[in-house]
C-alpha cells in the first residue's frame, strides 16, 4: 500500500466497530457464517472480511447484511440530511443579508 493509500486511522477503527457488530448482530440470530453468506450473496471469506473490517469489502455487502439482520433502516438514516448540522449551517452561510421585493409584477409574468 502506498503512502496516500492508506486508511486514516479513524476510519480503520470504525470499519473494525462495524465488523464487530455485523459478527455480534449474526451470532445473537444464531447464525453461521455460511448462513449469512448465502443471504447476502458472498464468500465466507467475505463475509469473514467484512467481519474483520477489511476495508475493501463492497459496501453492498454490508446493505445485504443489514437487511438479513432486519436493520435496512438504519442505513438510510448514516447522512440524514435534515439533521446535517454542518451542512445546515453551510447553507445558512450563504443566506442573503436582505431579501427585497421583485420590481416585477405578475402581470409581467414573473412570480
Amino acid at each position: 500500500m502506498k503512502k496516500d493509500d492508506r486508511i486514516p486511522l479513524p476510519v480503520s477503527r470504525s470499519l473494525s466497530r462495524l465488523g464487530q457488530a455485523m459478527s455480534l448482530a449474526r451470532r445473537r440470530r444464531h447464525l453461521s457464517q455460511q448462513d449469512v453468506a448465502e443471504r447476502i450473496g458472498a464468500s465466507v471469506n467475505t463475509l469473514r472480511r467484512m467481519e474483520a473490517g477489511y476495508p475493501g469489502t463492497a459496501l453492498v455487502h454490508f446493505a445485504r447484511a443489514m437487511q438479513v439482520f432486519g436493520e435496512l433502516g438504519q442505513l438510510d438514516q448514516l447522512l440524514d440530511t435534515p439533521q446535517d448540522a454542518i451542512g445546515l449551517a453551510l447553507m445558512d452561510e450563504q443566506l442573503p443579508q436582505r431579501v427585497r421585493k421583485s420590481r416585477k409584477t405578475p402581470a409581467s409574468g414573473a412570480f
